[in-house]
């Protein structure tokens, strides 16, 4: 007798049409980023304005959020990843034939748009096939592809960088990585296939759903929620802005004192190993002795590194200087993975978490946006070291506020 019954959820059976694209993806999301500012400034960008192209990617990215799940509860989380993809293509070719950095502009946003939807369609993915027993096991495995790419690809960029002698070039990873991402995606078995997703009673999967349902009344949300928003998402907003700066103002800072292209890739992908080998290690510290003990100590350091950055542009050892902050600043941010997910899934409504976490993520990719244009305005206004000081400088105020709020709003549970 034949049965209707799925058969018995495996993590192998995620492994290729969710993980494999998404470290594919990551790994020439990974190899762009710190060559942004340096290809823009190669292409006659002054210093403010390479941060500024640079912060079309985070920008972009906060465009791509409002939009996105609508996107994907429209036509899918499979087919929202293969064009994404696509989209990421587009703007990596106008990126590597940009006569000048106001078109690399233009190409950054749109791969910073593409980021959106292929990361929350990767989500809405993990929701629709995982059941609730193994998801987040399979969010903690998605989230260290990410960052797993995120420290492949500064080491891809390096060596393509000394082999072609064009910072330009390691946009070809990122193609490559996108193309392999897609073609996983078209020629894999649909896990559909396999596993029956969670449907809701309008037929939709339960990914889509949620996502949907966070991108509907966004402000609508945020008004509603504009106590701990304003309180406690001030901090997770700072948090966010601190880390984009941190990918921003280390490659500026590497032009500004002269280390080659090639170099400051390979610095930025060692950063990247130590940031990447805490990603599970703060997760039992989030879960054994409380968010507080992975949240200061992340926001103190970055802000630390920032400020201690500032006052070494000028020191005959400056390079020594930048090697070394630029390993604090990657165990720092390691320090805090998972940190602005987790809490938001503490905070969030239990019985309809979706639009909470939508204005959540929202408020910490708004830091995320905001921090390379202020790190650009005041580097046109004063200079880059005083941009880093005033980074280092909000760093701490955040330290602060997650130390007066996280106790009111998150408190550690047994």
């Amino acid at each position: 007798m034949t049965t209707s019954e799925p058969p018995p959820f495996r993590f192998s059976s995620i492994a290729l049409p969710a993980v494999l694209p998404t470290l594919a993806f990551s790994i020439g999301e990974g190899a762009i980023i710190p060559i942004i500012p340096i290809v823009a400034h190669n292409l006659g960008a002054q210093l403010a304005v390479a941060g500024l192209i640079a912060a079309m990617i985070t920008v972009g990215q906060l465009f791509g959020d409002v939009p996105s799940g609508w996107i994907i509860s429209r036509i899918g989380e499979r087919a929202s990843m293969i064009y994404a993809a696509l989209l990421s293509i587009v703007g990596l070719a106008l990126a590597m034939f940009s006569p000048n950095p106001w078109v690399l502009g233009v190409a950054i946003f749109l791969i910073g748009l593409a980021t959106a939807v292929f990361g929350l369609a990767r989500h809405a993915f993990m929701t629709s096939f995982v059941p609730v027993a193994f998801r987040a096991r399979a969010l903690s495995i998605l989230g260290g592809s990410f960052r797993l790419g995120l420290f492949i690809g500064p080491f891809l960029a390096a060596a393509v960088i000394h082999l072609t002698g064009s910072t330009s070039s390691a946009f070809w990873v990122h193609v490559a990585g996108c193309l392999v991402a897609a073609l996983l995606l078209v020629f894999l078995r649909d896990p559909e296939a396999t596993f029956r997703p969670r449907l809701a009673a309008s037929g939709q999967r339960e990914g889509e759903i949620l996502l949907e349902r966070e991108s509907h009344g966004l402000f609508q949300t945020i008004v509603k929620n504009r106590g701990v928003l304003a309180r406690l998402g001030s901090g997770a907003l700072l948090v966010g802005a601190l880390r984009a700066s941190r990918q921003v103002l280390v490659p500026l800072w590497a032009v500004s004192i002269g280390i080659s292209d090639a170099n400051t890739a390979l610095i930025i992908g060692i950063a990247g190993a130590l940031d990447f080998a805490l990603f599970y290690t703060t997760g039992q510290i989030m879960d054994r002795w409380g968010r507080m003990w992975t949240a200061l100590p992340s926001m103190i350091g970055l802000g630390l590194g920032h400020l201690v950055l500032a006052f070494t542009h000028d020191l005959s050892a400056n390079a020594a200087w930048f090697i070394g902050i630029t390993m604090a600043l990657g165990v720092a941010n390691g320090f805090g993975t998972g940190l602005l997910m987790t809490l938001g899934a503490d905070l969030a409504d239990k019985k309809d978490p979706a639009p909470f976490l939508g204005a959540w993520r929202f408020t910490s990719d708004a830091g995320g946006a905001a921090a390379p244009l202020a790190i650009s305005g005041l580097t046109a206004l004063v200079s880059l070291s005083f941009a880093s000081g005033v980074m280092g400088i909000l760093g701490l105020v955040g330290a602060g506020i997650l130390w007066r709020y996280l106790p009111r709003y998150a408190p550690r549970r047994r």
